[in-house]
C-alpha cells in the first residue's frame, strides 16, 4: 500500500484531488478543492498517491503561519474534512498522527463521520462532536409522521390559514447574508473576511449547480423574514447557512423553510438530510423535532510544548 506523504499546496495536482473526492466513499463536498480554495486559500494534505499518479486518499489541512509557528485549522464553512479515500483498505487515522505533532506548533482538525472516533495518540486530544441526520427516502408523509406534535401543529395551523406565508426560490444569496449580519452576526463572531470567503464558496456552488437557496417573505411587505441554503451533493443535502429575522421566527419561517426542503427532497433513495450542527443543546433540539438522529465526528487537537523556530526548521 502506497505511505501518506506530507505535502505542500504547491505539491498538489488538483486535478487528482478532486478525482479522489469526486469518488471516495465518503460524500464530503468541504473536501473539493474549488471549497478549500473558497474557504482556505491554501492547505497542507496527507496524500496517498498510486505509481500512476492517481490520488488513493487525502487528508486536506488547511494551514497558516502565526506567531508561535504553522497551526492546522478548520476553515469557516467546513465541517468535516479528516482522511478521504477511494480505496476499501483506506489508512488508519492513528499512525499518521504522531508525524504531524512534530510539524505544526498547534493543530485541530474535524474529521468526518466515516474515520469514527479514533483513540487518542500521543499529544493528540479526541473530542466528540455531533451532526443530526435525517434518512430522505421515505415518502414525505411518513417523514412528517415523524415530526414532534408541535411542529405538527403549527405546520396545519400554516396550511389553514387565509394567506400561508411561501416558500420562494432566492436568486440571489446576498439579502440572507445582510439579515444575518443584523441578527445573528455579531453573535456569530463573523468579520468582513469570512463574509467574503462565503461570497466565493457560493458563487462556487452556484456555478456548479450544487446551491439550493429558499426564501420567506412578509406578504405585505416583501421584506424577507427568513431564508436558508442547502447544497445538494451526491448523497448529502446540507443545511449549510440560514438566518431569520424576529418576525420571521415567531411567524415559525425557519421550520417552513425546512419542511419544504424535505418535502421537496422526499423520497430519493440514498439521500441524507445532513444539518451541519448540533453541539448546542437548543439547535440540537430543534433538529430531533424534525425526526433527525445525532450522528458523532470526532476532532483532533494539540498545542505543542516546543519553541516556534523549531518546527521552522523541521
Amino acid at each position: 500500500m502506497p505511505p501518506l506523504r506530507l505535502l505542500r499546496f504547491s505539491q498538489l495536482d488538483l486535478a487528482a484531488w478532486d478525482a479522489c473526492v469526486a469518488g471516495a466513499r465518503q460524500a464530503v463536498p468541504y473536501a473539493h478543492s474549488w471549497w478549500l480554495q473558497a474557504t482556505a486559500g491554501r492547505w497542507d494534505a496527507l496524500v496517498q498517491q498510486e505509481p500512476d499518479g492517481r490520488y488513493r486518499s487525502v487528508w486536506p489541512l488547511p494551514a497558516k503561519w502565526r506567531p508561535g509557528g504553522r497551526q492546522v485549522y478548520q476553515p469557516p464553512f467546513t465541517q468535516q474534512l479528516g482522511l478521504i479515500s477511494g480505496a476499501d483498505d483506506a489508512p488508519a487515522i492513528g499512525p499518521a498522527l504522531p508525524p504531524l505533532a512534530q510539524r505544526y506548533a498547534r493543530f485541530y482538525a474535524q474529521l468526518n463521520e466515516a474515520n469514527g472516533l479514533p483513540a487518542a495518540a500521543g499529544q493528540f486530544t479526541v473530542e466528540a462532536r455531533q451532526t443530526y441526520h435525517l434518512d430522505l427516502s421515505p415518502a414525505y408523509d411518513t417523514l412528517r409522521a415523524g415530526y414532534c406534535a408541535d411542529y405538527r401543529r403549527r405546520l396545519l395551523r400554516h396550511e389553514a390559514a387565509a394567506a400561508p406565508l411561501i416558500v420562494t426560490e432566492l436568486p440571489d444569496p446576498e439579502p440572507l447574508l445582510t439579515l444575518f449580519q443584523q441578527t445573528k452576526g455579531p453573535a456569530a463572531g463573523l468579520r468582513p473576511r469570512h463574509y467574503a470567503r462565503l461570497r466565493r464558496l457560493l458563487a462556487g456552488l452556484q456555478r456548479r449547480q450544487l446551491l439550493e437557496a429558499r426564501a420567506v417573505r412578509a406578504p405585505e411587505t416583501g421584506a424577507l423574514l427568513a431564508g436558508a441554503l442547502f447544497v445538494r451533493y451526491r448523497s448529502r443535502l446540507i443545511y449549510l447557512f440560514a438566518a431569520a429575522s424576529d418576525e420571521g421566527k415567531k411567524a415559525a419561517a425557519p421550520l417552513l423553510l425546512l419542511d419544504e426542503a424535505i418535502r421537496r427532497h422526499a423520497g430519493t433513495p440514498g439521500l441524507v438530510l445532513d444539518f451541519e450542527g448540533g453541539m448546542l443543546p437548543a439547535i440540537a433540539r430543534f433538529f430531533a423535532n424534525f425526526g433527525a438522529a445525532p450522528v458523532p465526528y470526532a476532532a483532533l487537537s494539540f498545542t505543542s510544548e516546543s519553541p516556534w523556530y523549531l518546527k521552522w526548521m523541521r
